[in-house]
């Protein structure tokens, strides 16, 4: 049991680090870069593949599988309540969410806490879609979806046929948000 509890921690320490490392190469590229969806290698390969399947505690501890959402234009969205590029995107997910959510658009909120540590927060700032959160199990759930490297924002784009359709890595503004979801709803 140690050992098995030793490896979740340090595996939570690198993806820490890992989404910190993100964060500080974030703020040091050129606005230009910003607006750019995650593209090559796993992330070009990944879009228009079938999503992966995965369940996820919400923020009272009910299991919620992905299947739940089938038919509806998914936005996936990796965060943290620690991770500021994270809390400058919540802002402009509430919007998408009540904008879109009447046309079939439902984003999912996936936070890398437990969810004890989500719950005022959620409340606090009016969170609109269901909130999974997680340790270990958010971080496969995350690999399985191209995050191989821990990055805080990721947002997956998955159609109303359960493809996935884009990916971005770093924080999405509603603008572009919208240029992706348009199409498909």
């Amino acid at each position: 049991m140690i050992h098995g509890l030793q490896r979740a921690t340090v595996i939570a320490v690198v993806f820490i680090s890992a989404a910190a490392a993100g964060f500080s190469f974030y703020q040091h590229q050129a606005p230009a870069a910003e607006a750019a969806p995650a593209g090559g290698g796993r992330h070009a390969a990944l879009i228009g593949t079938a999503r992966p399947a995965f369940s996820l505690p919400d923020l009272q501890g009910r299991q919620h599988h992905i299947s739940e959402w089938s038919g509806r234009v998914i936005a996936l969205n990796f965060w943290a309540t620690w991770c500021p590029p994270c809390l400058k995107e919540i802002p402009e997910l509430i919007k998408l969410q009540t904008e879109y959510g009447g046309q079939g658009l439902q984003i999912i909120g996936i936070a890398l806490q437990k969810p004890a540590e989500v719950v005022a927060f959620a409340r606090e700032h009016g969170m609109n879609y269901p909130l999974l959160a997680g340790e270990m199990p958010v971080v496969r759930v995350a690999e399985d979806y191209g995050n191989d490297i821990g990055a805080l924002p990721y947002t997956v784009v998955i159609d109303r046929h359960g493809r996935i359709a884009f990916i971005k890595q770093g924080p999405v503004t509603a603008t572009e948000m919208k240029r992706v979801l348009r199409p498909l709803l």
